[in-house]
């Protein structure tokens, strides 16, 4: 890329060589990060300025499939920012699924819930669900000590601290007490499953699969759920698009009531236990 090119052009042509499913997306997102300034101040203010020499280095990163997130170090989700990097899964607008499910079982945002996010990585889902309902308290668990600083900072970042404990464990191990909300975004792809560059050569495998058919920790989590739901409480489990059937029987068999709802592109993607 010329080292004269304006910030326009630089974006288009970066996003020319980009191999990913959202190649203007991410060639503006590292502009904006090369520039130190919001992606929607970049667009409406600096099209028109010299590119800086920052960006060539940030896009070859990109071309070897590292996570947009991580050359940024943060990803929007929800109606939060979270701090993201090499050691956490990447947030995915997927998995605002499990807050819309969350938001449509409780509407009310004055409800005080207790809230359980099993898996929390960066925190993602739930400094989501405490930013949503702002009398929540809240724990996240997590088997990484990476992504427990991630989530540490976070909430720090968001002044969501006191609110939010994050703790080692193992699923359900251990914990005590009643929920009245507990989200979880679990590993679920087998282990044979084929991915892409950008997951497998980066993201933390042990965040990813889940035994031959990408099942085992659902067979490890749900059967625990009863003893962990307060009365009228709701879990709520992320599935990868082929395994309603199989989660969704796995929650009958621990005496729980399933129901599937979609994401935003109409693919199975929740499994609610109530």
């Amino acid at each position: 890329m010329a080292a004269s090119s304006n910030i326009r052009s630089a974006i288009t042509e970066a996003a020319a060589r980009i191999d990913s499913a959202t190649p203007r997306l991410d060639a503006e997102l590292l502009m904006a990060h090369a520039l130190g300034v919001p992606r929607e101040a970049m667009l409406l203010k600096h099209l028109g300025n010299p590119a800086p020499d920052a960006f060539a280095a940030l896009v070859d990163r990109r071309l070897a499939h590292e996570p947009v997130a991580y050359i940024t170090g943060s990803r929007g989700f929800w109606s939060i920012d979270l701090q993201v990097g090499p050691g956490v899964l990447v947030p995915r607008a997927d998995s605002e699924a499990l807050i819309e499910a969350a938001v449509a079982h409780c509407p009310d945002r004055t409800a005080r819930l207790r809230i359980l996010d099993l898996g929390t990585g960066p925190g993602t889902l739930l400094l989501a669900a405490l930013a949503e309902w702002p009398g929540a308290q809240g724990l996240g668990i997590d088997a990484s000590d990476t992504a427990l600083d991630y989530a540490r900072r976070n909430a720090d970042a968001l002044g969501l601290a006191d609110r939010a404990a994050f703790q080692r464990g193992d699923w359900l191990d251990g914990i005590e007490g009643a929920f009245d909300l507990i989200l979880c975004n679990p590993p679920y792809i087998g282990t044979g499953e084929a991915l892409g560059a950008e997951v497998r050569d980066h993201e933390p495998n042990e965040a990813l699969f889940a035994g031959a058919d990408g099942l085992d920790d659902y067979r490890r989590i749900i059967p625990a759920l009863p003893a962990r739901l307060a009365p009228s409480g709701i879990a709520i489990l992320e599935i990868g698009w082929t395994q309603a059937d199989a989660v969704s029987a796995l929650v009958r068999a621990a005496g729980l009531m399933p129901a599937v709802r979609h994401d935003l592109g109409g693919r199975p993607r929740v499994v609610t236990a109530s």
